[in-house]
């Protein structure tokens, strides 16, 4: 699962986290890291994965799920869908979800999905 030394992105990609919150905590924890070989400029670095990295990515909680498609069939209705993937939130992403929605309103939240755009109406 992890190598010895991971880029960024590589340890963005496996833990589903982005690469600038990768970079965050490489700072803000003190990570080992090492000049990534055959880069010019200094700033591409390996990050050197030991116990301590590996405890603090594991604590996070947050492993990525394989990539796979999904599909709706007939037995999955929306109600249902909505109702366990808000299950699975934790606690704080419920409150920021709940947060939007009524701030948003459900028009608002799907103008930002990109499903209803400004002229339509509801």
């Amino acid at each position: 699962m992890f190598k010895e030394r991971m880029t960024p992105e590589e340890l963005a990609s496996m833990t589903g986290f982005s690469r600038q919150t990768i970079n965050k905590w490489v700072r803000k924890e003190r990570w080992s890291t090492s000049p990534r070989p055959g880069v010019q400029g200094g700033k591409a670095r390996l990050i050197h994965i030991d116990e301590r990295v590996r405890d603090f990515i594991h604590s996070s909680q947050r492993i990525a799920e394989p990539r796979m498609g999904y599909t709706v069939t007939a037995e999955t209705s929306l109600d249902n869908l909505l109702i366990t993937s808000l299950k699975e939130m934790a606690p704080e992403e419920q409150k920021q979800f709940s947060s939007l929605l009524l701030r948003e309103g459900v028009a608002g939240m799907l103008r930002r999905l990109g499903i209803r755009d400004s002229s339509q109406a509801i």
